[in-house]
């Protein structure tokens, strides 16, 4: 019950980054233990009888795809497809992260089995349960906004580990002062510049460099991505409410993207190479 009412007041903070993604835009299709789900639109796909699942769980959309390893539930090359979309910033397939990944105890992940599994349109969100928890990842299929985020229920805190894609590196954004992630690339006519954030709640930083940032998360806490104009806006983010979130604590998309930053420079761990392949710097 925990879970289900922090999912709730979670996905409402998200729910302003989530309107920004053109509607109808983007269409999930999901490969599982060998089948493909594809509903038709405005319908959702549901399996009977899925329970668990081996190898990799193929996640592909319009603008976004993605797996997700069975075995340890970590999400492996989240990708912009690049597809022709007005806020698009790619314009050929990027991998934003290598890896996503929570690091749980093979104790944390025994059991595991999948209790909810919702595919419609751009949307798909997926439930894990294990004896010792429960994990969940939400996913919209857009060029930018919220779009992804995984949450966890567990009785102790877990940590995070994300890291970039080959082409990418953290930087601090000279205009707001924060930390931002992205490729360099400017802004021209046929695409957006690259920019996005790592999106906490009930969470602590405790790493960063130029390709890697870990985060230790609560329980009832949530580690997202923004991508695009939100992961560039001037107010304080969210704060670490888990219940009975008020008003002030959402920032409901009401302040003003900042301009995009010039030549931004990689933090200490990586170097930018050619080709826009970034080096880890050791």
């Amino acid at each position: 019950m925990q879970f289900t009412t922090t999912f709730l007041i979670l996905a409402s903070l998200a729910t302003s980054a989530f309107a920004k993604i053109a509607a109808g835009s983007g269409d999930f299709a999901v490969t599982i233990n060998g089948k493909t789900y594809n509903p038709d639109a405005g319908k959702s796909a549901k399996p009977d009888k899925l329970s668990t699942c081996t190898g990799l769980i193929q996640v592909r959309g319009v603008h976004v795809g993605y797996d997700i390893d069975c075995a340890t539930l970590a999400v492996k090359d989240y990708t912009l497809t690049g597809a022709p979309d007005a806020q698009r910033m790619v314009t050929r397939p990027t991998v934003i992260f290598s890896s996503k990944s929570a690091t749980l105890s093979p104790a944390q992940l025994k059991g595991t089995t999948i209790t909810d599994f919702d595919l419609r349109d751009d949307g798909f969100n997926i439930i894990f349960k294990t004896s010792a928890g429960k994990f969940k990842i939400q996913s919209k299929d857009g060029a930018q906004g919220g779009i992804f985020q995984m949450e966890i229920e567990f009785a102790g805190d877990v940590e995070f580990v994300h890291t970039l894609g080959p082409e990418l590196f953290y930087f601090k954004n000279g205009v707001t002062g924060k930390i931002n992630f992205g490729n360099g690339e400017s802004a021209d006519s046929t695409h957006k510049m690259l920019l996005g954030k790592d999106s906490p709640q009930v969470a602590t930083k405790t790493y960063q460099d130029g390709r890697t940032t870990k985060w230790t998360v609560s329980p009832g806490g949530r580690l997202g991505g923004v991508l695009g104009e939100d992961s560039t806006e001037l107010g304080a983010g969210a704060s670490n409410c888990t219940s009975d979130c008020q008003a002030q604590n959402r920032i409901n998309g009401s302040i003003p993207p900042s301009q995009d930053p010039v030549d931004p420079q990689p933090l200490p761990g990586a170097k930018r190479g050619v080709r826009g392949v970034v080096y880890r710097d050791e």
